[in-house]
Parts: C-alpha cells; structure tokens; sequence
C-alpha cells in the first residue's frame, strides 16, 4: 500500500484540497516512504507509533493529517469554540521554530482558519500570553515551556485538545522530560476520556507501528568514511588540507566533543583565513536561530558543533556545564569556561535544526554512541540530496569507532563506514604551518574568544537595554573592559603558494579561490556534496 501511494501521490490520500495545494507549492511531488506509510493511518484516527530516518518528512506525515483533522471539525461544526486542539512536544526550541514554521507552510492556503503558536525558551513567557489568549488551534512547544503555562493557567488543554504529537519521542521520554510530560497527559488538565492522537500515549485504541526505515539513506545517497590519524596534530593537518586545499567541495558541519573544542577547531580555520562560526549552546535561543539562518543563506561554510547534553535535566534542575573532557583539552579547557554561562537544557545540535544544504558531515571526534552518530550524520544526505561523512579517529578512538561501525554493518547486512584512502605523506608540506596555527590558538585565546562572544551578547541583547539605561556605568564598563584578543591571525598562512601543495593533488586542489561575489554556499555548489579522493582524482568516492 505504500509504494502504491508513493507512486500516486498526495492528491489520492484523500487530504483536504488546500492542503494539497500547499504541498504543491512546496514542491513535494510525492510524499516519502514515511508519509506514504503513516498518511493514510492517520487518517483513519489510529494511533501511531513511527520511526524514519532523519530528513525523511516526518513532519509532512503527522503535519498533514493534524491539519486536515482539525480542518475537518472546524467545518463540520461551525460554531465549535476557537481552543487549542493540538500539541505537539518537542524537545529542543530549535525544532519547535522549524516544525511551527513547517505547519505554517502547509497551512498556508487555510492560515485564517489554524492558527499555529510555539512555546519555547526563545522568547519570555509574559510575551508568550497575548499569543495563547488567541486560542491558537495547535501549540508546538517543549514540554517544560507547555507545562510552565499550564501551571500558570495562561494555557487550557482541557477538554478541548484532541491531538497530541511527540516529535523525537524518544529524547523526549529518555532525557529528563518524563516528569513533564507525565503532569501534561495524566494530571487534571488533561481530558481524561479523549484518546490522543498520532504518536504513542495510553489510549483506548491500539497504537499502530509504522514499519521503520533504516536510520541513514544507503550508499546511493550517502558515503560515510573512516580515516585513522596517528596524532592530534594530523587530525588538524587533515583538517586544513580539506578545507584550506578545497578537497572538500560545499558546506559541511564539523562536530567536536565540547565546546572549548569547538572555538579551538574555529580559531584554528581562522588562522588559514577560513571562515567558519561555533554554534554555542550557551547563547539564548535567538542567537543561535542567527547563525543558523547565516549559514542556511550561504554566509559561511561552515559551523562547528558540540554533542548536546541533551535536555537531559528540565529547567527547575542544574544543567550540566561544558561538555566530554578529552584528550588534548586537560583541565585549562574546562577551566577557560566563562562563570555562569549553563548549557541551556532545550537545545540540541545534532538533531532536530534543519541545517540546509550540508554537503558534508565531518566528524572531527567520534561520537559517543551510536545514536550520537546517527543523528551527526543526519544532517546531511536530507531528502534525496546527495551527502558524505567522514570521521576523524586517534588510536584511543578506535573502540568507540568500531562499535558504531558494527552496529551499522548489522543494521544495513554490509560494512557502511568505508577507509579514505589518503596519503598523510602527501600533505607534509603543510605540516609547519599546521603547528604555526596550532600554536597560535591557546588556551587563553580561547577563553578570550568565549568571553568575547558573551560579551557582544550582553551588548545586543535586547532584555538588557532598558537595565543598562538605568545603569549606564554598567554599560561603559562593559564597553570599555579592557580589550580581548582571541587569537592573533597569521596573514601568511591564509595563502598557500603553488609549491606547497602536493603535486599529485594540483589538478583538484584550490588553496587561493578568488572571492565571489555571491554569498558563500550558494550558486552552483547549492547541495553538492563530494569529498575528493586525491588518489583517484577522477573518481572522488
């Protein structure tokens, strides 16, 4: 039945026709394997439990039923009281802006009719009230931010809500939000007698399973490699020959294990005159959403990304600090950390943000799981776009390597993590100029380089102007603290003469591009996805 309605299309679903347009506008021809399987269950009212692959369309397959159900009482009753019907849980304020955005879309050609509101921690909540005394049709939000209305009677789900979706179920009931989720769906402000719909809770009706799809496309659609590095140091040098030679072509997410790690590895781009941002879980929501938003329109190539904590405590707790100590980051690291500065607990990297057109996934340390591993790769091979993966080993990484690498070759029935073939020897001309930015990028440039952008946040940051008008001197200070210098910058080396770039890799190598004129990112290399093999140039893997 499934293929059947891949190869049909949306238009035989039986989904409400403005809805179908919206779909077109979209230009989803036809829906996904998930959408196929999930569309038609959900529109006989069953109650769902489904799994896909990230990238694959989930929220097209609970976003169209929820839609054309509340479409459907809507017109049906006429005078039915304006209430919240649905809920859909998130565990990251990232994904409630993208999945409220996403219902926007489809609900484009019916928006006077649904109403969509998120609840989250971009925003305070006394501004979020005069957005729920409209009675939003669906609310999408985390569980924490939902409850904290509830509790705060600025939000009524009873008797009235008769949906309710929980997106990356499985970090919202492993990581800290069962408490919350339990008060939202068996306290007294939940109807009692109403069954939930599309995703799994207790209720009267049997939960239906979706077949899962394997968790990453096959190798049609994505490469993933493994490359061994004997040292830190060839880890780095690896990295600039990538990216400084262009043998990787496109954007690419470079994932590290904490966040110290991640200014380091920006610094250390800086030094070759690459660009690159670190997305940091310490900025308030906002900020974040702005680097997002710069990369998805080409301003940089590329971002730096630390694993998550995960919403692994709900804000009433402590959040955990920083993240992993590794080898390599020692105590001055983890010290370097500016004073309370608390991962904010809704915020997720590795899954959930839709990062557009990655071509690349670099995972410059091994993930600590399999899962972790997964939901890196996710980010790119989105849709049916093309995408790789490469992941950067020390020999004290191996074991963690190898587990993953078993766990997919037993999910797939073939090995999935394929060795790059490279040539270290090949690239020692770049080795000095490797250690000049190594050295340049210490501990305190990178203590200065966070302390830095917290402080142009304070300046920014709009909740604090009416605070330093009141207090001006606060403000001088800040502005007039004395200076900062993450890292001093070393104009040689943003520019590698012909003769240090290895004969075999010339004729694919392009240290010094001319700068274009379009933003970065964009124009032709807009979802391209290729890492080049210098010992098969005409052949990239």
């Amino acid at each position: 039945m499934a293929a059947e309605m891949e190869e049909k299309g949306f238009e035989h679903m039986g989904l409400d026709g403005r809805l179908l347009r919206a779909v077109a506008e979209l230009g989803w021809a036809v829906p996904t394997a998930i959408q196929a399987r999930a569309i038609p269950l959900a529109m006989e009212g069953r109650d769902l439990l489904a799994r896909a692959r990230t990238g694959s369309g989930k929220t097209g397959a609970y976003g169209l039923p929820l839609l054309h159900k509340l479409l459907g009482i809507k017109e049906a009753s006429p005078a039915v009281p304006q209430a919240v019907r649905a809920l859909v849980l998130v565990p990251s304020a990232e994904l409630a802006r993208q999945v409220g955005h996403t219902l926007r879309r489809l609900a484009a050609f019916c928006a006077r009719q649904l109403r969509v509101a998120e609840l989250c921690g971009h925003s305070d909540i006394a501004e979020q009230r005069p957005v729920l005394m409209e009675q939003p049709d669906i609310v999408v939000g985390t569980p924490g931010r939902v409850l904290a209305h509830v509790a705060g009677h600025s939000l009524a789900l009873r008797p009235w809500l008769e949906l309710l979706v929980l997106d990356e179920a499985d970090l919202l009931l492993s990581f800290g939000f069962g408490d919350d989720i339990r008060a939202l769906l068996w306290c007294r402000w939940c109807p009692p007698s109403r069954g939930c719909r599309a995703v799994p809770i207790s209720s009267s009706s049997p939960v239906q399973v979706v077949p899962p799809e394997p968790r990453l496309p096959g190798r049609s659609q994505l490469q993933q490699f493994q490359l061994r590095c004997g040292t830190e140091e060839d880890k780095f040098l690896l990295l600039a020959a990538l990216l400084k030679l262009r043998l990787l072509r496109g954007r690419a997410l470079l994932f590290v294990g904490s966040l110290a790690r991640a200014f380091r590895v920006k610094l250390f781009l800086e030094q070759f005159g690459i660009a690159a941002c670190a997305l940091n879980p310490q900025l308030p929501a906002r900020s974040r959403c702005h680097v997002i938003a710069q990369f998805n329109r080409g301003l940089y190539d590329y971002i730096v990304a630390t694993d998550e904590e995960g919403p692994a405590e709900p804000p009433r707790h402590r959040p955990r600090k920083g993240g992993t100590a590794r080898k390599g980051d020692k105590k001055g690291d983890r010290k370097g950390q500016p004073p309370q500065c608390p991962q904010d607990p809704e915020f997720g990297v590795s899954r959930g943000i839709d990062f557009q057109n990655v071509a690349a996934v670099i995972n410059f340390d091994v993930p600590n799981s399999v899962e972790t591993y997964i939901h890196r790769v996710g980010r790119t091979a989105r849709g049916d776009s093309p995408g790789t993966a490469l992941t950067l080993a020390l020999p004290d990484e191996l074991e963690g390597l190898r587990r993953i690498e078993d766990t997919l070759a037993a999910e797939n029935g073939q090995s999935m993590l394929q060795p790059y073939e490279f040539r270290m020897e090949e690239i020692e001309t770049l080795r000095y100029r490797c250690r000049d930015a190594m050295r340049a990028v210490t501990k305190q440039a990178v203590r200065e380089a966070r302390l830095r952008e917290l402080r142009q946040e304070l300046l920014n940051c709009e909740k604090l102007k009416v605070y330093f008008e009141d207090n001006p001197r606060d403000l001088q200070a800040l502005r007039h603290d004395r200076p900062l210098h993450p890292a001093s910058v070393q104009p040689h080396l943003g520019h590698v003469p012909d003769y240090l770039v290895p004969p075999s890799l010339r004729g694919i190598a392009d240290p010094n591009p001319k700068k274009r004129k379009c933003p970065r990112g964009a124009g032709a290399r807009r979802g391209g996805s290729k890492v080049r093999d210098p010992k098969s140039p005409q052949n990239p893997p």
